[in-house]
């Protein structure tokens, strides 16, 4: 570990855990104006995912006959913060906030370059466990353990297409929250301010070269409106030599006949985000990572501060699973209780059910319980 993060990371201590007093250094560093940001999203970020908590319960469902669930975090979780092209300290808040939320008690993060935002804001969080490494590598680390780098239950959070793929490989050695590929957001409109609806494809498109932005529309004047609009704020944007290549290679403005057919394409898509122009729409939503709904709430604020997590699934993945949520974190435990009546009743079930399955011992377990004699 500590070779490939000297090779690709320019890892320059003994060790690739970052010591205290580099990260109460970055957060002495931070700007007044960041760590007011940090503090803003953290805290909705937090109160979204206290909403989210699986909660604990037990009901008497018949007479003698108790049932329930507890709910316990994992023991150990690992995110992964990328730090290629832009550092994402935002990625931090929405890996970590969840888990502190959960109750997990090792809290680890992982992130290649030793940025002041993101080791600042681990710290804002209380994050003690921090790695500077990257790479499949470091996938590779928390799925096993190390001498320095503890053995996670599940690894969590986006990277390059090396931490994806190393992720699928070692999925069932460890858990993961899911496979994320490049970044796409499908917004549905019919009317709207032209620079708004550009503004939110090019705030996708930005991410990297691969990232794709869509905008289905029912108005051509809508279209070329926008389309005029992408190629003006392009000439002001910097990281347009980025979101120039994503615009051309995997972007596209289409005409629909209707909403609703935008709607159902949207679903066979199951995009990322989604963004449609108000709530009357949402019933028909059947996949998506996220939903915006309305003219304020673009995808940014879902990135940053409003509170929904920003990990989300892509390619497609948003058919079988939502984002990245405080459930990523815990374990939901059901829990039995029966009484020597309400057992009495179940046990023609049981034992009917387990001899026709062929498994005579869970029969006899029933059935000993109600015997004065040892059976055979």
């Amino acid at each position: 570990m500590l070779e490939y993060a000297r090779q690709f990371d320019g890892l320059e201590r003994k060790t690739v855990r970052v010591p205290e007093r580099e990260l109460q250094a970055a957060r002495q560093g931070l700007s007044g104006e960041f760590v007011r940001a940090v503090e803003t999203a953290s805290a909705n970020i937090r109160a979204f995912a206290k909403r989210q908590m699986p909660v604990e319960w037990m009901a008497q469902m018949k007479p003698g006959l108790r049932l329930g669930q507890v709910v316990r975090p994992l023991d150990t979780v690992a995110a992964y913060i990328p730090a290629g092209r832009y550092p994402l300290p935002s990625t931090i808040m929405m890996t970590v906030v969840p888990a502190q939320v959960a109750g997990v008690p090792n809290i680890c993060i992982a992130s290649p370059r030793p940025v002041a935002e993101v080791f600042g804001a681990a710290a804002l969080l209380g994050v003690r466990h921090v790695f500077q490494m990257g790479g499949a590598q470091t996938i590779a680390a928390f799925a096993f353990g190390t001498r320095t780098v503890p053995r996670a239950d599940r690894i969590v959070g986006p990277g390059n297409i090396y931490v994806a793929a190393a992720k699928k490989l070692l999925a069932g050695e460890v858990g993961i929250d899911f496979v994320a590929g490049p970044t796409e957001i499908l917004i549905i409109a019919a009317d709207g301010d032209p620079r708004h609806l550009a503004a939110d494809m090019l705030a996708q498109a930005e991410h990297d070269v691969d990232a794709s932005a869509v905008l289905l529309t029912t108005s051509k004047r809508l279209a070329s409106a926008v389309a005029r609009e992408v190629d003006r704020q392009l000439k002001s944007l910097p990281t347009a030599n980025v979101a120039a290549k994503a615009i051309a290679r995997n972007s596209a403005i289409l005409l629909v006949q209707s909403l609703e057919e935008a709607v159902e394409i949207s679903n066979r898509f199951a995009p990322e985000h989604l963004s449609i122009p108000d709530s009357s729409l949402l019933a028909q939503v059947r996949h998506a990572g996220s939903v915006f709904v309305g003219p304020f709430s673009p995808e940014a604020a879902g990135d940053y501060a409003s509170g929904p997590n920003h990990v989300l699934p892509t390619s497609g993945a948003a058919r079988q699973r939502g984002g990245l949520s405080v459930t990523d974190y815990v374990k939901v435990i059901s829990v039995q209780e029966l009484s020597e009546p309400a057992l009495r009743r179940l046990a023609p079930a049981i034992t009917t059910l387990a001899r026709a399955e062929g498994l005579e011992a869970h029969a006899r377990s029933v059935e000993a319980r109600f015997s004065g004699a040892t059976l055979p």
